[in-house]
């Protein structure tokens, strides 16, 4: 595991990613409440999320990966917020960090990178949900100046329980 971040590559997610980025998700999936998915996947079923996510445009998936073992630690997305038309200047973010990495400064300088790859997008509003609890997902929005804007209330089911989600949302662009 890199000790600094001089280890650590971080670049648009790719076809050789698929398997890495399938098993870190569905680690996610089996083990927390912080995707309301519920069953994992294989990488044939995450492949269209993968292609959904191009080298450039409003919508990327960037990867961060230790130099050495290449092992992902990470990774970072700008999605769809909604699908009609009138979202398309508005994307939900999110950031995974694998279990080991967590607490090392992945999740921030995945999302330095995504935020500096997206200043050139005609995007006017960045929303990301967050489970709760979680406070270090609370405390890495906060840091990229995302603010609290409303709780949904026990709106998803796992696990056999209720789980909020808290929104925040983050202004982007002059657009």
């Amino acid at each position: 595991m890199p000790q600094d971040h001089s280890e650590v590559q971080v670049r648009a997610g790719a076809e050789e990613d698929l398997e890495a980025l399938t098993e870190l998700y569905n680690h996610y999936v089996r083990e927390t409440a912080v995707t309301f998915d519920t069953s994992a996947f294989t990488a044939e079923q995450r492949r269209p999320w993968l292609r959904s996510h191009p080298e450039d445009g409003p919508h990327r998936l960037l990867v961060a990966r230790d130099v050495r073992s290449a092992l992902l630690l990470g990774y970072a997305t700008s999605s769809a917020f909604r699908p009609k038309p009138a979202y398309s200047t508005s994307v939900e973010v999110s950031v995974y960090c694998a279990p080991e990495a967590a607490g090392r400064g992945i999740g921030t300088l995945l999302y330095k990178a995504l935020f500096e790859a997206l200043e050139d997008e005609d995007i006017h509003r960045a929303y990301a949900g967050i489970a709760q609890p979680n406070e270090a997902s609370a405390r890495l929005h906060a840091r990229f100046g995302f603010r609290h804007i409303g709780t949904y209330e026990e709106v998803g089911r796992k696990f056999g329980r209720y789980w909020d989600v808290a929104w925040y949302e983050k202004r982007l662009g002059e657009g």
